[in-house]
């Protein structure tokens, strides 16, 4: 259990809320995030980034969970975001966020993409791909503006974590490849640009990592670049964005504050620049699911119930693979608890498995110790806050479940849940069919 959950009487509560009570009031399935933890991590954030240095920024990555009213907290707490579609920009916009608080990553944008970005003025595009500068070039010209740019680089450093979430070595999609031959000449042409100010680079080496020594060694690979940009064309970067990545708790995992990632890696910038005299550039980090994966858990209700003598108990709930599909993707995993009778002993080994046509996949938490489920009683899984909501999809054509956000024992629509009509809105008939 996080910060804000705790045991009174036989339930559970998250911020100050019964999740019994929520899961009446608002039905389940159910996403629910506590506002109390978010803005606890971002105050811990900026302590250790942005008090030693104001100039630094932080941009939430919005994939990890993005709506309107993630955008609003955010910008109410002063700090930036990182959107990587369209949809994220639009979503972005549509909550009447300041552009110039918005960075644009991505590996693929598309022209349109770009055209709204650059209409809107957004702060930072981070370039991903050899075409897409002059892509960019071509979008200010037609546009008569001119744009800021980052150039995402793969620093080729290794990383322990899921293959699926690696993003920093060498046979990578994303980033642009750091062999000298390949990108100087790309640099050299940002920096000529008339349609294009350049301002550094970016790196990004993955996501649930919890050591900082490849942050640090990614880190010396690109203070080297900056130092081998200044000697070859007389440029000196003022940016360097680290991406995030940083560690959070699902079962067992220790996560680590903030300052053990960042603190060493601002010491390491700031005795490059001395050694070098070299100007302390502003430092950007991009972290998501450690701003938001803990805040977040999910409730369900218990339907059927099946015992397979000696060998598993099954507990199936009212969601599932479309709700939460990352232990199909990539075998997430995480704890949970029986929410309506929390006091008792988790002395059961359950599987609590979604309602989809799916077998292993539909797998939400796979034998774990719980209170024997029973039929109507609440599931709360814990830490779901991170690309739960994000990747929710309509498999077997069920509606995506609502979000609410809590906050000292009070509770709110984050986002609606999604309704039948909803769901088949896009639908059409083909003539040749009716």
């Amino acid at each position: 259990m996080n910060m804000v959950s705790e045991i009174k009487g036989k339930h559970l509560w998250f911020d100050g809320c019964d999740t019994v009570e929520l899961a009446k009031e608002f039905g389940t399935p159910l996403y629910v995030y506590s506002k109390t933890d978010i803005v606890s991590r971002i105050a811990e954030l900026k302590e250790c980034w942005i008090k030693p240095y104001p100039k630094n920024r932080i941009a939430y990555a919005a994939k990890a969970f993005c709506c309107m009213g993630m955008y609003k907290l955010c910008e109410n707490e002063g700090i930036s975001m990182d959107v990587v579609s369209g949809g994220e920009l639009y979503t972005a916009m549509k909550a009447g966020i300041n552009p110039a608080k918005l960075e644009f990553n991505g590996n693929n944008k598309l022209p349109k993409e770009l055209e709204a970005a650059i209409d809107y003025g957004v702060e930072r595009i981070v370039i991903d791909g050899v075409q897409e500068l002059e892509l960019i070039e071509s979008i200010c010209k037609k546009l008569g503006k001119k744009t800021d740019i980052l150039i995402r680089v793969t620093p080729c450093v290794e990383v322990d974590t899921h293959d699926f979430i690696v993003t920093g070595r060498k046979d990578s999609k994303f980033g642009l490849n750091i062999e000298p031959e390949f990108i100087f000449p790309y640099v050299k042409r940002a920096i000529d640009s008339e349609y294009v100010n350049f301002h550094g680079f970016h790196f990004h080496l993955g996501s649930q990592l919890f050591d900082v020594k490849p942050f640090l060694d990614a880190t010396a690979v690109m203070l080297q670049l900056m130092k081998d940009t200044r000697e070859k064309f007389g440029f000196v970067c003022d940016e360097l964005n680290i991406g995030g990545g940083p560690g959070v708790t699902y079962i067992n995992e220790e996560r680590p504050p903030y300052r053990y990632f960042y603190d060493p890696v601002l010491e390491k910038v700031e005795a490059f620049c001395k050694a070098e005299d070299y100007p302390m550039p502003a430092m950007i980090c991009e972290p998501g699911r450690s701003i938001v994966a803990e805040a977040g858990l999910q409730l369900y209700t218990v339907g059927m119930t099946k015992e397979v003598i000696g060998i598993r108990k099954y507990a199936a709930i009212d969601g599932g693979m479309p709700d939460n599909i990352r232990p199909a993707l990539y075998g997430a995993k995480y704890k949970g608890i029986v929410a309506n009778r929390a006091d008792e002993p988790a002395d059961e080994t359950v599987t609590i498995c979604g309602k989809c046509c799916e077998g292993d996949s539909d797998m939400i938490i796979k034998d774990a110790p719980f209170a024997m489920p029973k039929t109507g009683d609440i599931i709360a899984v814990f830490s779901t806050g991170a690309y739960g909501y994000s990747m929710a999809n309509n498999y077997n054509r069920n509606p995506i479940p609502g979000v609410i956000l809590v906050e000292k024992g009070k509770a709110e629509w984050m986002v609606k849940p999604q309704t039948y009509e909803q769901m088949i809105c896009c639908d059409v008939i083909p003539e040749s069919l009716k």
